[in-house]
């Protein structure tokens, strides 16, 4: 929930998203269908790519990741509607700085749930395997082709994504032991 809100609010602010994001906002434009349903149909197909690239079977799991996250960035997308739109460049800068806390803080907590990665992260890794490319690097020519994809449907590209491919990784490394410490010490009985 905390991932979603923060995708939305980055989408709610009209500075950008990240590249992934915007290539879906981009297919909601061309296309129409909710963004929601792209980040299920595209999280899908980069599932069945990953499985094909590997010559394994597809990770059934990491669908539902897709389908949860593609849920909630809907919801969220249809309760902030009407309630939060900036209208000044300093509103849309707290929106979209928020939004890249939020989701930054939401990957940080879902990175400990030990569930199948979503397929955007797992093409990350096969490409980084498949290529002897570092982690980081592999991730970067990812986002290089979502930033091209997405401009060419008319996504949401502006210093928002610039901003989140600087800071939300930073962001990521800074939440994940508090998450971690949180997972730690839960109470007997109780999940993050």
């Amino acid at each position: 929930m905390i991932l979603t809100l923060g995708i939305a609010l980055t989408i709610q602010s009209t500075l950008g998203t990240s590249p992934f994001d915007a290539l879906l906002v981009g297919l909601h434009r061309t296309f129409g269908l909710s963004i929601g349903s792209w980040e299920i149909i595209v999280g899908g197909t980069m599932l069945l790519c990953n499985a094909l690239a590997e010559q394994k079977k597809p990770e059934y799991f990491a669908f539902l990741t897709a389908l949860i996250t593609g849920i909630g960035i809907d919801s969220w997308l249809f309760a902030l509607q009407d309630w939060i739109v900036p209208q000044t460049w300093g509103g849309q800068t707290i929106c979209v700085a928020l939004g890249i806390t939020l989701t930054s803080i939401g990957i940080a907590i879902y990175l400990q749930s030990q569930f199948a990665p979503n397929p955007m992260d797992r093409s990350m890794l096969v490409l980084s395997k498949l290529t002897g490319w570092s982690i980081s690097k592999a991730r970067v020519w990812i986002n290089i082709i979502l930033v091209i994809t997405a401009f060419f449907f008319g996504g949401s590209i502006g210093i928002g994504t610039l901003a989140n491919a600087l800071f939300s990784g930073m962001l990521i490394g800074f939440f994940y032991p508090y998450a971690h410490t949180l997972r730690k010490h839960r109470l007997p009985g109780q999940t993050l």
